[in-house]
């Protein structure tokens, strides 16, 4: 018998563009409310059997797809403005103010997946928050990364973001196995910022002009994996370094240690890796 209900809803940002998203809602009284921070490309339903399991463990949780992606592309993607950017200032800060209403007077944690993490010092709101639990979040720093994954990374991210921009209009990220196709400036954004340091830093007094990187002190636990080849530790610490004042714990876990045959940067979410999921329900319990 489920211990949970889930709805889909519908979300309208500051500038009226609206987001879609899942509510899952615990049958009993719950131990606070989650915002799932998608990795970049990443639909929400990746996300659906980790946040069934949340819920199931009594905490109300919202996942959503980013403007662009998913089911929040609303026509030609060619025509879709999104950026990484505005992800964080606008899509995220809206989907947590809706997570608020659905669950009043609770606590409040993001559990951010890569970019869903990085994001979280754009959101006005984030003050909010009692605590972040990342995983595979860091930089994404190209020159801290190890030969042979260097030279995949440098190709993807400044030979075909750039062709593929030209010549489609937009990124084919899926061609691979990078998640959903991406539009322009959201695959433009991203590609600048992992060719230098601190990744959304390199937009600070540019197109970044407010931010609370420099403000959020609550805790936070940044984990990642061995085998991933982009979330390194130096890439971890690069991207924590971004938060002067957060409040942060590193843990690294080695696949073998859990009788699985991978982790890297998104296996941490399967259903198949749920010995893993332990880690976010210790964190949520003592936060």
């Amino acid at each position: 018998m489920s211990t949970h209900i889930s709805a889909e809803a519908k979300i309208i940002c500051t500038d009226n563009v609206t987001l879609r998203a899942t509510i899952y809602t615990p049958i009993n009284d719950i131990k606070g409310a989650i915002l799932i921070g998608p990795a970049t490309g990443i639909k929400q339903q990746f996300y659906a059997s980790f946040a069934a399991f949340l819920t199931e463990n009594g905490y109300g949780v919202i996942t959503f797809d980013n403007r662009g992606i998913g089911e929040s592309l609303v026509g030609n993607i060619n025509e879709c403005d999104a950026s990484l950017q505005c992800w964080g200032e606008k899509d995220m800060p809206a989907v947590f103010e809706q997570l608020k209403k659905t669950f009043p007077k609770t606590k409040y944690h993001l559990i951010g997946h890569s970019a869903g993490g990085q994001l979280v010092g754009l959101m006005h709101n984030a003050r909010e928050l009692t605590s972040i639990f990342n995983f595979a979040c860091s930089s994404g720093q190209l020159k801290n990364m190890r030969k042979m994954s260097l030279i995949k990374a440098h190709f993807f991210m400044n030979c075909f973001i750039p062709l593929s921009n030209f010549f489609f209009g937009h990124t084919k990220s899926q061609w691979f196995g990078m998640g959903e196709q991406l539009p322009k400036a959201a695959a433009a954004q991203w590609r600048s910022w992992c060719n230098g340091e601190g990744y959304v830093k390199m937009a600070f007094g540019k197109t970044v002009h407010t931010h609370l990187y420099n403000e959020l002190t609550i805790p936070s636990l940044w984990i990642n994996a061995v085998d991933d080849e982009i979330a390194i530790d130096a890439n971890v610490l690069d991207m924590i370094s971004v938060f002067s004042k957060l409040e942060t714990e590193t843990l690294t876990l080695s696949a073998k240690d859990y009788g699985l045959n991978e982790i890297g940067h998104m296996k941490f979410f399967s259903r198949k890796s749920q010995v893993l999921w332990e880690h976010a329900l210790n964190w949520l319990e003592k936060h």
